[in-house]
């Protein structure tokens, strides 16, 4: 078992950063590839950014691609979601989630093993 708790989100204007936590307990985090995904009311749970289990390789979504950025420290079991220049339709639940084993990069929401229960961020106008 992992278990993550996302912190740090709020509300934030658009053009803004915020930057998003995710901290892992239970089985080695660093055998795990991580994911963040995102969440509207009404719609389905959308892939953001994935890294794998060394911090070696890293995969965007194209909306966020150039303005997220995603990495990890192995030493404090944490994953971090680096939100610059904010848009509007960047507001959602923001959720981490591990997949194991963590060589490869899963965009797939169906694929990860754990989750945690999301961050909401709100961007103003």
């Amino acid at each position: 078992q992992v278990q993550l708790v996302e912190s740090g989100g709020g509300l934030v204007q658009a053009g803004g950063s915020l930057r998003l936590s995710c901290a892992a307990s239970g089985r080695s985090f660093s055998d795990h590839s991580m994911g963040w995904f995102r969440q509207v009311p009404g719609k389905e749970r959308n892939f953001v950014a994935a890294i794998t289990s060394n911090g070696g390789r890293t995969f965007y979504a194209d909306s966020v691609e150039g303005r997220f950025t995603i990495d990890r420290d192995n030493a404090k079991n944490t994953v971090y979601l680096q939100m610059n220049s904010l848009k509007p339709e960047d507001t959602a639940v923001y959720y981490c989630a591990a997949y194991f084993p963590g060589h490869r990069l899963v965009t797939g929401r169906l694929e990860y093993d754990y989750w945690g229960q999301g961050t909401r961020v709100t961007v103003s106008l």
